[in-house]
């Protein structure tokens, strides 16, 4: 995965399925984890049966079933990719997505979007969720870019509207991405889109409540 500014990251999203309740709590009693600053306002529609989440340059769409299968064996998913693209993170995202639905877990609106471009409808990259909301209201987060796409920021872009569309929902509270502790250029996008570190004290929580790898940090936003 990569960032806005070009530089190669890991996927986001290595964590737990969810914050424990401990680290939840913690973060829904305003601990420094909220919008972390003012966000431009987004623009949604529906569109396939499915929300298209716009923004200044770019539409998120969300993906089907056929084309996250399509995706996952090295296709297009029907979609034209600019030079480079999709990027090897987007098609390991599609398989889960796959799998959600093979599981019959996966529900509408919570798997990945492909990010296409408006000034010549060409996809740059995808983002999206890990799974739907959990019982605290807390959905996972990661993002994906296509090589010639870095550097023109189009994730933080994309996750700013992705993440006012899902905190505008009833059933979300927070939104939260898992990130090594050495990928500050990962780290540099979530902040510009309004995420905030959660405490050490929270990510000593989900170290010890759902395995997470001591190497992550957890960066989280709220409404």
């Amino acid at each position: 995965m990569t960032d806005m500014d070009g530089d190669q990251v890991p996927e986001t999203g290595a964590g737990p399925a969810a914050l424990p309740r401990q680290t939840a709590g913690w973060f829904l009693e305003g601990n420094g984890a909220g919008n972390g600053g003012t966000v431009p306002p987004f623009t949604g529609r529906r569109r396939r049966g499915g929300p298209e989440i716009g923004t200044e340059r770019l539409t998120l769409q969300e993906v089907t079933r056929a084309a996250a299968a399509d995706l996952r064996a090295g296709g297009t998913g029907g979609f034209a990719w600019i030079e480079s693209g999709p990027f090897e993170g987007t098609a390991d995202a599609a398989a889960m997505v796959v799998r959600a639905y093979e599981e019959g877990v996966h529900r509408p609106e919570w798997g990945m979007f492909v990010l296409v471009r408006r000034e010549d409808g060409r996809a740059v990259g995808a983002m999206g969720f890990h799974g739907v909301p959990d019982k605290e209201g807390g959905a996972e987060v990661g993002y994906d870019l296509a090589e010639n796409a870095r550097g023109q920021g189009y994730a933080t872009e994309a996750l700013r509207a992705l993440s006012e569309w899902a905190l505008a929902r009833d059933d979300v509270e927070f939104l939260f991405a898992a990130i090594d502790r050495d990928n500050a250029p990962s780290q540099r996008v979530v902040a510009r889109a309004g995420f905030t570190r959660v405490s050490e004290e929270a990510e000593r929580i989900a170290y010890e409540l759902h395995d997470l790898e001591p190497s992550l940090r957890l960066y989280a936003r709220g409404r």
